[in-house]
């Protein structure tokens, strides 16, 4: 492989890295509003078009049958288009989708557009933290990569304040999903302004622009950084490295490690809190769907605050601790969620089903929320680092799917207690999966990484 690198002839305007983040992080914003106006709107939704339990199910999980999709052939895309062209695709999906769900004249039509923009949040989960790890200096890419992580919460917290505002002036469902057009543009034009990553064009042979890239970004060495790129992509090229590598020996433990934190995050029964928050509040006796909304919006608030706690945690604390951390504390309050909704506490349910699901928001926003995205764009290598990610975002996403679709069903079969306590041994699980089989990535470069999976620690 040759290296034609050379110095730019001129001086370009430096880069913040934690501009280019919060303007990819805007994708963030999206998969969080999209994924979490429907619990809202679902409580209109259901009187506008006459669904019953199933169909409501379905109106739920409509977004992340498209999500799945999205998140397996976002690898392919990302690696051909670039980073960069990826995002300004997925802004222009974004924007058109939200204005023609808003005005579905009905089911059909609202599903098909919900598949559609489920497309573009499944590819937007593996490539905004791709994109956002591949900018990053070392020191801060924990951080960096999980204000991701936090403009999701921020994109559910919003949805659910839009959903009260909303409800609370009699508008109905159509401008809670009309209103996150405004994001979508905000992305594309952003990303018109930011770059291609240096380890994109570096694997596409453009030296010189990758270097350019380097020297632009505030923070990184770009001597050190294009040497380490140089090196990683030489070994990778006498590997014959593609993505057959993942299920290799080395590289087969970072794939294992991605699945199954992707796979716990979903188990532990997050977005059953996301999509049908409303619906337990409703359940636990809210007097009305406005109260119910108001009830979840605290629950939203509380996940954006705990999410901003969590990036100073995560390359403070590291990853491994607080994935340790929260899969204990969410066995724990799973277990006391399913005791609350028992006969003696019906006279409290109310506020101690508040208290324990602000508990639970705490303990995965400092956790699995942030660190599922993070370590997904971080323990690849290179020229796998798309794909890998995306196999991890599919398994997260089908399995998001799985537990939206069964949930009420569930509910209706065993009871909010058993359901709930299901949960909680998932959670214990996952606590042992974490501690048997995850490592410590923190302050490790990029390819520090890739050399612990494929030769052990040094």
């Amino acid at each position: 492989m040759s290296r034609n690198v050379t110095r730019p002839a001129r001086t370009e305007r430096p880069i913040s890295a934690t501009f280019v983040a919060l303007v990819a992080a805007l994708g963030g914003l999206l998969f969080g509003y999209d994924t979490g106006v429907v619990s809202g709107a679902l409580l209109f939704l259901k009187d506008t078009f006459h669904l019953s339990s199933g169909q409501q199910e379905i109106a739920v999980s409509s977004v992340l049958v498209g999500a799945i999709i999205g998140a397996l052939g976002a690898g392919q895309i990302n690696n051909i288009l670039g980073r960069r062209k990826t995002l300004l695709l997925l802004g222009v999906v974004f924007t058109i989708g939200a204005i023609l769900i808003a005005v579905a004249p009905n089911f059909p039509f609202f599903l098909v557009w919900r598949v559609i923009i489920g497309l573009a949040i499944g590819a937007a989960a593996s490539v905004v933290p791709v994109y956002i790890s591949e900018m990053s200096p070392p020191k801060s890419r924990g951080a960096l990569v999980s204000l991701n992580q936090l403009a999701v919460t921020l994109g559910i917290a919003i949805s659910y304040w839009a959903d009260l505002g909303f409800a609370r002036a009699n508008l109905g469902w159509r401008p809670m999903f009309a209103t996150s057009a405004l994001p979508g543009i905000f992305l594309f034009l952003g990303m018109l302004m930011s770059p291609e990553t240096p380890r994109w064009l570096a694997s596409k042979g453009r030296w010189t622009d990758a270097e350019r890239v380097l020297r632009r970004i505030k923070g990184i060495d770009p001597e050190r950084g294009i040497a380490e790129i140089h090196q990683s992509l030489l070994e990778e090229e006498q590997r014959a490295i593609g993505a057959g590598e993942l299920f290799k020996p080395g590289l087969r433990r970072a794939l294992l490690v991605g699945m199954g934190i992707a796979a716990i995050q979903q188990l532990v029964g997050i977005n059953t809190v996301i999509y049908y928050a409303p619906t337990i509040f409703q359940a636990a006796g809210a007097p009305s769907a406005s109260s119910a909304i108001l009830a979840t919006s605290i629950v939203g608030v509380v996940n954006v605050l705990a999410t901003i706690v969590s990036l100073f945690l995560v390359d403070r604390l590291g990853r491994r601790p607080l994935l340790l951390i929260g899969t204990a504390a969410l066995a724990v309050v799973l277990f006391f969620m399913g005791l609350f909704f028992t006969p003696q506490f019906a006279a409290h349910v109310r506020v101690l089903i508040l208290v324990a699901l602000i508990c639970y928001i705490i303990a995965f926003a400092i956790s699995l929320g942030p660190v599922f995205w993070l370590m997904s764009a971080e323990i690849f290598p290179t020229r796998v680092r798309a794909i890998g990610a995306s196999l991890c975002s599919f398994t997260n996403w089908l399995l998001n799917f799985v537990v939206s679709i069964s949930f009420l069903s569930l509910v209706n079969a065993i009871g909010q207690t058993w359901t709930f306590w299901i949960y909680a041994i998932l959670s214990v699980l996952g606590f042992i999966f974490c501690l048997k089989l995850v490592p410590e990535t923190k302050g490790r470069t990029l390819e520090q990484i890739e050399h612990y999976w494929m030769h052990g620690p040094r």
